[in-house]
């Protein structure tokens, strides 16, 4: 299925009314000279007037086809202003997306996994934006939807600082199995960047896509 981008769509708009100008310059031109020929026909050889009739039904089609595409870019118009607003309605809610990244603000940060299996042994480590692991834990865990919320202290006990972290989980059953999980993280829009070829949302400084969303809920309202 070929997807429509109306925002990408923009650029080319405009376009049919310059087609139209050309157009009726060359119909007119045309016409003048149908006119000059009709006058200074031979009357032993007059002009085949079928001729001149399949090229004003090509004229006509011509023309009928730019007057498709401009009702079109107004329909693009439309549907872009449409998609502006739903995007900025975006704006201050909490957004749910599949990653392993998430934000630890105010001391807090969350992840939201799935273990997707019957587990024996889960590991927990938090990666700094290094790759390198600050904070592990381990033990047992259900399996299902269950979340994973960090209050930033390191296995040193230092309090890391505000920022982006990774989440890494590993389980197994009880053969040593390693068992998929899938992680989530949540987080509140904050900005519409609008310079693409699509708009992004961002959330906790970082870009999101549309598609890439899972779930949307307001502040205060349960999911």
């Amino acid at each position: 299925m070929v997807e429509i981008n109306p925002f990408s769509a923009l650029s080319g708009l405009g376009q049919s009314a310059t087609d139209r100008v050309s157009i009726a310059d060359n119909f007119d031109t045309f016409l003048s000279l149908l006119t000059t020929q009709l006058k200074n026909q031979n009357p032993l050889e007059p002009l085949d007037m079928n001729q001149f009739t399949e090229q004003l039904v090509a004229f006509t089609e011509v023309e009928q086809t730019v007057k498709q595409n401009d009702n079109l870019e107004k329909l693009i118009q439309l549907s872009a202003a449409n998609a502006v607003t739903n995007v900025v309605g975006f704006l201050g809610s909490e957004v749910t997306i599949s990653g392993k990244t998430a934000q630890l603000s105010g001391g807090s940060a969350t992840w939201n996994y799935d273990i997707q299996g019957n587990a024996n042994n889960v590991n927990f480590s938090v990666l700094n934006s290094s790759g390198v692991p600050i904070y592990t834990v381990g033990g047992g865990a259900a399996s299902g939807q269950s979340s994973f919320v960090w209050n930033g202290q390191t296995n040193n006990g230092v309090q890391a600082p505000d920022g982006s972290y990774t989440l890494s989980i590993s389980a197994v059953d009880n053969n040593g199995t390693a068992i998929n999980v899938a992680t989530e993280v949540s987080g509140m829009v904050d900005g519409v960047d609008f310079d693409g070829n699509e708009p992004v949302l961002i959330v906790g400084g970082k870009e999101v896509k549309l598609d890439e969303i899972d779930s949307v809920r307001r502040p205060g309202v349960s999911s």
